[in-house]
């Protein structure tokens, strides 16, 4: 369900919370890298294979991601593993 308007307009804490989301993902690479992840979970090579760039830059967008919170990281077979961590961004 969508929010409504007057819930962010009535509660400043969270306007703030949607605005640092909003600042996470304001890069082109992040969006897509999110997007992404919305179907599901995906090694970094995986997601620099699918976005046709470099693992490095790939880590680089998905470590101030997770920094943010917004996604979590596992190792699996000595790879990174990533997936969403804030339900929000699927909305």
């Amino acid at each position: 369900m969508a929010e409504q308007p007057h819930q962010i307009r009535d509660n400043p804490d969270r306007a703030t919370h949607i605005a640092e989301l909003l600042k996470a993902v304001a890069h082109p690479l992040r969006i897509r890298i999110v997007a992404i992840l919305c179907e599901g979970p995906q090694y970094v090579n995986a997601l620099a294979e699918r976005l046709d760039v470099g693992q490095a830059i790939v880590s680089q967008q998905l470590r101030i991601l997770r920094m943010r919170k917004l996604v979590s990281s596992t190792r699996k077979n000595g790879f990174a593993y990533y997936e969403l961590a804030e339900d929000q961004l699927r909305k």
